[in-house]
């Protein structure tokens, strides 16, 4: 038990298993802040199914029925809102939890400052100081809060969108160059055939989803906003596919090809649809809801859920590149200067006596220098938690009345806005090496 109590109270290499092989202090670090992130979603998630969700006015203050209002008295019954409420809380929490983090954390340059022992260790102390922010989020009062974090969890949304897509971008640059690699090692016709292959998927999905869109969010005769920001965004990506196919380019980047601007432009058509899920507009948005706070209005309304298919697909997505922060530096020099990651073999002897050794154990390997940036991974997960945030309650807030939740157009424009920024982010790594040619873009 004292062993126990101690390994929760030190470094994480107390709390690898012996079963698992030995790894990186970094990285168990790393997947260890992701795991509070996750365990936070998961309270999040489970705050909004409804059977709980009626329960949450048994909490203390939490919904009274009235609240402060740019000093006005209101007086609403929040009994449809909690469980929006609830994940406002946590998400508020979490952020807290990883700013508090990224502050204590600036400057950090090895294993060798005290500040990295806090870092990678006192994980149970860690888990403490979340508990009893999440605790306290639970009291903060309601008032403007709603309204004002909203603001805060569009702004973190938007910036998260753009660190998925550098991820995204990444991921498939070095996938392509893993099977091309494959390719030319081993004389085999197989990896060029899949990587067509998985290409061909891509844009096969792509296209059929741009055709459902037509479909279900406009109208002939109406909903023209759909359709401009629909067939901007195709011919966009039409125009990015070219690119990076085109002779310079390839000659600039022989890497690049159309496996990256098929995975691109599936990304691309995913934001495009959940910004047309949050079009305030009944005519042109089937999945729109509208959850009233007054009995009459619930009565003619149909029992409304949280889990529509793009937030699904948005929690998918979440969970895939926030593991990808965790685990991975690039193979990308710039990659990792935009990520602050290091490319170096910091940590290589330590990593090779725990091989010698035959010792199950997580290492040190950043006593010569960090091998990320501990306060712009923690801001990354601050991001991330406002955007799960955003996305457990998709992207709803309530109206000037505080008597109904409501899509606002603000949410369409921040994520059209974010998947234009990402297409031009990717243009911009294709002629990059073009227009600046004395730059290494390896």
């Amino acid at each position: 038990l004292l062993l126990q109590v101690s390994c929760l109270c030190g470094s994480a290499p107390c709390l690898l298993c012996g079963c698992c092989p030995s790894a990186k202090n970094s990285t168990i670090s790393r997947l260890l802040f992701t795991f509070f992130l996750f365990l936070g979603t998961l309270v999040s998630i489970i705050m909004i199914i409804p059977g709980v969700e009626k329960e949450l006015h048994k909490l203390p203050g939490f919904c009274e029925g009235s609240g402060s209002v740019l000093g006005v008295q209101t007086h609403v019954n929040c009994d449809s809102f909690l469980g929006h409420k609830a994940v406002y809380r946590m998400g508020f929490a979490m952020a807290a939890f990883f700013f508090l983090f990224a502050a204590i954390m600036v400057c950090v340059q090895s294993s060798k400052d005290p500040r990295a022992a806090v870092q990678n260790g006192f994980w149970f102390f860690k888990f403490l100081v979340l508990v009893g922010i999440i605790v306290g989020a639970f009291y903060i009062p309601d008032g403007t809060f709603t309204s004002v974090w909203f603001y805060f969890g569009v702004v973190g949304s938007f910036l998260f969108i753009l660190i998925q897509l550098i991820l995204l971008i990444d991921f498939a640059h070095s996938w392509s160059q893993l099977w091309l690699r494959n390719a030319s090692e081993s004389n085999a016709k197989g990896w060029y055939a899949a990587l067509c292959i998985v290409t061909f998927i891509f844009y096969a999905i792509s296209i059929a989803a741009i055709a459902l869109l037509y479909i279900y969010y406009t109208k002939p005769e109406d909903c023209t906003e759909g359709k401009v920001l629909i067939s901007i965004n195709f011919i966009l990506c039409l125009i990015v596919s070219a690119v990076s196919i085109l002779p310079k380019i390839q000659d600039a980047q022989p890497h690049s090809g159309l496996l990256q601007a098929s995975l691109i432009t599936l990304y691309t058509i995913y934001v495009t649809w959940s910004a047309l899920a949050n079009v305030p507009t009944q005519t042109c948005n089937p999945t729109l809801l509208v959850r009233n706070s007054t009995s009459s209005a619930m009565s003619t309304q149909p029992l409304t859920t949280w889990w529509d298919a793009p937030s699904i697909v948005g929690l998918v997505i979440f969970i895939f590149c926030t593991l990808f922060i965790s685990v991975r530096s690039s193979d990308h020099p710039q990659v990792n200067k935009l990520m602050l990651t290091e490319e170096g073999v910091a940590g290589a002897g330590a990593e090779a006596g725990a091989a010698e050794s035959g010792l199950h154990r997580a290492y040190d390997n950043e006593q010569d220098g960090v091998s990320y940036n501990y306060t712009f991974f923690h801001l990354c997960l601050l991001l991330a938690a406002l955007y799960i945030m955003m996305t457990l309650t998709n992207w709803y807030r309530p109206d000037e009345s505080l008597q109904v939740l409501t899509s606002p157009w603000t949410a369409v424009w921040v994520k059209i806005c974010s998947s234009w920024a990402g297409l031009l982010l990717y243009l911009w790594t294709l002629v990059a090496p073009l227009v600046l040619p004395d730059r290494d873009f390896s």
